[in-house]
């Protein structure tokens, strides 16, 4: 992949931003008002679902794929952009930099794959959601440059504690659909958060940490201050050990931007 100890790593945590959040939102109205029309009894609104060849399913499938896009492109700018302000302030040019893209990857997508299913193949609609992919060696859909190893696996944990990069597996495949966790978890909701934020110095907490905070306001920081997420090294953990993704690199924060 071409990390080693002691390298700078830019982990770019971002999506479809307002456009992600609009898609679901109008979509859970849509496919709850056509429940009763599929014969489908939901526990929870947030299950809401379609046939994947009903209007509504290919409907959703369309928005959402117009959201991925939104999110890839948005993701591609800001690479670009901060490769630019290296370079400026660093004074070297971008052979010197040797700035390159590790792997790009959409969390809370829905994919259409090949799985197997009581013995046999069969393609299937995969959602995941608090979940990323992680398709093992050899796999047809990672790029050639990763096929002796397995696909790179993104794993971000909060503002003040480390992030991982892992590697997927086949028991991955035999056991969650080529999929483990897509981050830390929350501990707190973000409005939670902010609450317990208080009156405390959020910044000067987090620069005591060794981060240096840039955001646009203090409730953004609130909202992913260390204290409301678990630890990530922990739940990293329990997919490695169970064999679901490897361990490949610790990446510990010095610096984030908030957007």
């Amino acid at each position: 992949m071409g990390l080693f100890r002691g390298q700078i790593v830019i982990l770019i945590h971002t999506g479809s931003r307002g456009c992600g959040y609009q898609i679901c939102d109008d979509f859970l109205k849509i496919l709850e008002r056509k429940s009763s029309e599929h014969k489908l009894n939901l526990p929870d609104r947030q299950l809401a679902c379609a046939p994947v060849r009903s209007k509504e399913g290919q409907d959703y499938l369309s928005a959402m794929a117009a959201g991925a896009n939104f999110a890839w492109a948005n993701r591609q700018v800001i690479m670009s952009l901060a490769k630019t302000a290296l370079m400026e302030s660093l004074g070297i040019s971008e052979s010197e930099l040797a700035f390159q893209l590790v792997y790009d990857v959409s969390h809370n997508i829905a994919k259409i794959e090949e799985h197997i299913i009581d013995g046999r193949s069969r393609r299937l609609c995969l959602h995941r959601k608090g979940a990323t992919r992680a398709f093992p060696p050899g796999h047809v859909q990672i790029p050639a440059k990763y096929q002796t190893i397995g696909q790179p696996v993104l794993i971000p944990g909060d503002m003040g504690r480390y992030s991982y990069v892992c590697t997927g597996t086949e028991k991955a495949m035999l056991d969650t659909f080529g999929s483990t966790c897509h981050g830390a978890g929350r501990k707190q909701s973000r409005r939670k958060a902010k609450k317990t934020a208080g009156n405390r110095d959020l910044f000067a907490e987090m620069k005591a940490m060794g981060v240096t905070v840039r955001a646009r306001g203090r409730h953004t920081v609130a909202e992913e201050m260390p204290y409301a997420y678990k630890d990530v090294s922990e739940v990293v953990s329990v997919m490695h050990d169970s064999g679901i993704s490897r361990k490949v690199a610790r990446l510990r924060p010095v610096a984030v931007i908030k957007g």
